[in-house]
């Protein structure tokens, strides 16, 4: 008699919820279908939330290898699918996934202390006050930019690219794309330049002039140090997590048709 076949064992779920009573409700609603677990012992987190919280839960679980799967019930949404109660294991069973690899960055505040911290959208240097921001650009240590007066810059990845990038009149960038975007924000002078794109393995650098009289700050995703004076950015090779998509509504797709939207 032929042995039967191994049942596949069921990937273990936790549920977890942004601080919204919309949010909270769906993960209650979901516990009490499909059961849960902590996330420790999670097989497959669910974030249940708005693009805020995915990218809060995409840094918290960096480097566990734990693949998050994340259902709107937010506003936008772009980072997450969409919610239905309904067929979820046969979605995840079914999800691709998509590595994400984050900017490091590390800032001197003009007290000397050095900050760091991990970016998954964006590095965005912002003007502090009424003055705007003085800025000087370097790649891998050459000066591309002696002079950039503006409100601010960032840099972007692929998976930002369609996030404040994108408001800001930078390009979209496919999300396999070995490119980083450096995007000016409302640039005074010089007036024209509209940014750049760099290979994703250059080290940027970006120094505040007249940083007394011109105070920038920086934020690297939702993680904000005031009265910077030099920034350092590059991308951490050794840092990834791990995002999961709907086959239909890939994160190739969204970006794709981001592109045509008019």
């Amino acid at each position: 008699m032929a042995a039967r076949p191994k049942a596949r064992k069921r990937k273990a779920i936790a549920f977890i919820a942004a601080d919204t009573s919309e949010a909270k409700a769906a993960r209650d609603r979901l516990i009490a279908r499909y059961g849960g677990v902590t996330p420790g012992k999670a097989d497959i987190v669910v974030a249940l939330g708005g693009d805020g919280f995915m990218l809060q839960t995409l840094h918290r679980f960096m480097n566990t290898g734990t693949p998050i799967y994340g259902m709107n019930c937010g506003s936008v949404g772009f980072l997450m699918n969409e919610f239905r109660a309904t067929g979820l294991r046969g979605r995840l069973d079914t999800a691709l996934s998509s590595v994400v690899r984050p900017l490091a960055m590390v800032a001197t505040d003009r007290n000397g202390k050095e900050h760091t911290a991990f970016a998954i959208n964006e590095v965005s240097l912002l003007r502090q006050s009424y003055q705007a921001a003085k800025l000087r650009i370097a790649i891998d240590g050459k000066v591309r930019m002696e002079e950039l007066i503006c409100d601010g810059i960032l840099v972007a990845t692929p998976a930002g690219s369609t996030a404040y990038n994108l408001s800001a009149h930078g390009p979209i960038l496919p999300i396999y794309a070995p490119l980083l975007a450096i995007t000016p924000i409302s640039a005074f002078r010089p007036r024209t330049w509209r940014g750049a794109l760099v290979p994703d393995r250059v080290e940027i650098r970006i120094e505040m002039l007249e940083a007394k009289k011109r105070p920038v700050n920086v934020v690297a995703d939702n993680v904000e140090f005031k009265s910077v004076v030099d920034v350092t950015i590059k991308q951490e090779l050794k840092a990834q997590s791990v995002i999961l998509f709907d086959p239909d509504h890939s994160w190739d797709e969204r970006i794709l048709s981001e592109q045509f939207r008019y």
